[in-house]
């Protein structure tokens, strides 16, 4: 398949499916009622919905997906794309302000929803007469249930074949400085494009095996997002995961090939691990040393003496080989994206036999910029640029992007659309470097915005200004870049009731979404000032000097848990 000839992603779906055997087994959930679809059932559901949404929306409409993962999630996805409508994923972590923005922001025709669970956070935000809901389970109001329409009789089997690559595919909201999500509109083309650069990427682990997916990253999230059309792309098995913390067992029973994931989740898998190797003693220690230190050599290209490899031989077979057993056995890598994976965590995985990739992206580039190839890791890199993006440094170190891969523009906002797309390139807001091996490696960030260890983006400013709402907080400094949780400094003066301050946070959190809520926080009674240097003459915050002087401060706040 010759993917830069192909149109849209429906069209992918149906190419792939005329190559594959269509009987064999697509997409498996490992939820509580586990269900199998082969590639011809998902195709007859996709043709269902599709014909019942012709009936329901005009070329154009945008349709809401507000559901968990799950083989209908995919299914809708497609469905939505052949009816001629753009597909709206939004996260069922937001807040309720969150919600209510984006549906007056996208204004759906139709919003496709999982259960009466999701139903309740958007319900008061919608004109039940004017919108229609599609449900998987019997919600609080007159909905179509999904399953109704998978059983009604298929007489016509249509491929919409208006879809061009610069048709917008989906608009996938992102957080933004200003506060607000930004609605990223990505075109068919490229998503179309990042799979043609995954393709690349994969080809030699594909080769090896049989293509298995493990997935749990949100399908709203724009990395996961893709990914499913990459799986579709290559002809991969896709499971999905049943929660974060039974990713391991899910693994044993699915016995993946390949699986994304962020920079938290392998964190957490460091963590375990090295908690594990650092209880054995004696000659298992010995050996589990070993295994590391000559797993990095090979990492970092260094040849090994004759007595090294004889002993890497046995590390191979005594300990690799048994952390493998653990994720399924059928391993070929590990994908990490969505945020900065810590370098020693990277060196570890790979040097103990789970080959870790690291790539480097963000949504409005559709949205995977570059990655590790397999056998070429460096990890202090992101990798090479995917071939179907230009990649160039600024004067200033901005890393910027041109390809089909950069988004259409922001639903609704010029402006902030031209501020970041500047004669077709596309302005990151990263600092970085290109190597002389080709390969880009971040250093910096120009941006305000905090990427947490779950890849998700998080404006700070959104939170300082509800935090100094209240009377009695002067100021505030919001910090977790690439951590589990949000934490912050709050300014106040000298003779404040600490009590009053922490209710106030407590119900500031209850209108945030879950990763925007904050966990911990230090008062403090200095404030941040030109004077100290802390704030610019426009007396906006110098995130770098204030971490410069309260760094350790904030990082004990993590250290307890």
């Amino acid at each position: 398949m010759k993917i830069s000839k192909i149109n849209s992603l429906v069209e992918l779906f149906f190419k792939k499916l005329s190559e594959v055997d269509s009987t064999k087994s697509f997409l498996n959930s490992l939820k509580t009622e586990k269900t199998i679809y082969s590639w011809n059932d998902v195709s007859e559901r996709i043709h269902k919905l599709s014909n019942k949404l012709r009936t329901l929306i005009k070329f154009g409409d945008k349709c809401l997906i507000l559901s968990e993962n799950n083989p209908n999630w995919l299914i809708s996805d497609i469905s939505i794309m052949n009816a001629g409508g753009i597909s709206v994923p939004i996260f069922t972590t937001y807040s309720e302000n969150d919600y209510k923005y984006i549906l007056e922001d996208c204004k759906p025709t139709l919003i496709i929803v999982s259960n009466n669970s999701q139903f309740k956070k958007i319900k008061d935000f919608i004109n039940h007469s004017e919108i229609k809901i599609i449900s998987f389970e019997k919600i609080d109001v007159n909905s179509l249930l999904i399953t109704d329409i998978f059983n009604e009789n298929l007489n016509d089997k249509i491929i919409n074949n208006e879809l061009k690559r610069n048709t917008p595919a989906c608009i996938i909201y992102t957080s933004g400085t200003s506060g607000n999500p930004k609605g990223v509109i990505l075109s068919h083309g490229g998503i179309l494009a990042n799979c043609e650069g995954a393709y690349d990427l994969l080809l030699p682990l594909i080769k090896k095996k049989d293509p298995v997916f493990l997935t749990w990253l949100p399908l709203s999230h724009s990395y996961e997002h893709t990914v499913q059309f990459v799986q579709i792309l290559i002809g991969a098995k896709v499971f999905y995961a049943e929660s974060l913390e039974k990713l391991l067992t899910n693994m044993s029973e699915a016995k993946p090939t390949i699986m994304t994931a962020v920079p938290r989740f392998y964190q957490n898998l460091f963590n375990k691990i090295y908690i594990n190797f650092n209880k054995q003693k004696g000659i298992k220690k010995k050996l589990i040393n070993l295994t590391i230190e000559f797993g990095t050599k090979k990492l970092k290209k260094i040849k090994l003496k004759y007595h090294e490899k004889l002993i890497d031989f046995f590390c191979e077979a005594l300990v690799r080989k048994k952390v493998k057993k653990q994720f399924g056995g059928n391993l070929q890598a590990f994908v990490s994206g969505g945020g900065a994976l810590d370098r020693k965590i990277g060196e570890f995985l790979n040097s103990i036999g789970l080959p870790t990739l690291q790539g480097y992206g963000l949504t409005e580039a559709s949205p995977v910029v570059s990655c590790n190839i397999p056998g070429q890791i460096q990890v202090e890199t992101v990798g090479p640029p995917f071939k179907t993006n230009l990649v160039k440094i600024a004067e200033d170190g901005e890393i910027l992007i041109k390809g089909e891969n950069v988004m259409l523009g922001y639903l609704n906002k010029k402006k902030e659309t031209d501020e970041i797309i500047k004669n077709g390139w596309l302005y990151t807001g990263d600092i970085g470097e290109i190597n002389k091996e080709g390969n880009l490696k971040i250093t910096d960030r120009k941006k305000e915005l905090i990427v947490s260890l779950g890849g998700d983006n998080i404006s700070p400013t959104k939170i300082e200004n509800l935090l100094c709402l209240n009377e009695n907080i002067k100021q505030s400094f919001v910090y977790g870049d690439k951590k589990n949780y949000l934490v912050a400094l709050i300014v106040v003066e000298k003779n404040i009731n600490e009590d009053e301050i922490i209710k106030f946070i407590e119900n500031t959190n209850k209108n945030l979404s879950l990763i925007e809520k904050i966990k911990k926080f230090i008062i403090i009674y200095n404030e941040f000032t030109i004077e100290n240097r802390m704030l610019t003459p426009t007396l906006k915050l110098k995130r770098k000097v204030i971490l410069e002087n309260y760094k350790k401060d904030l990082d004990k706040l993590y250290k307890t848990n």
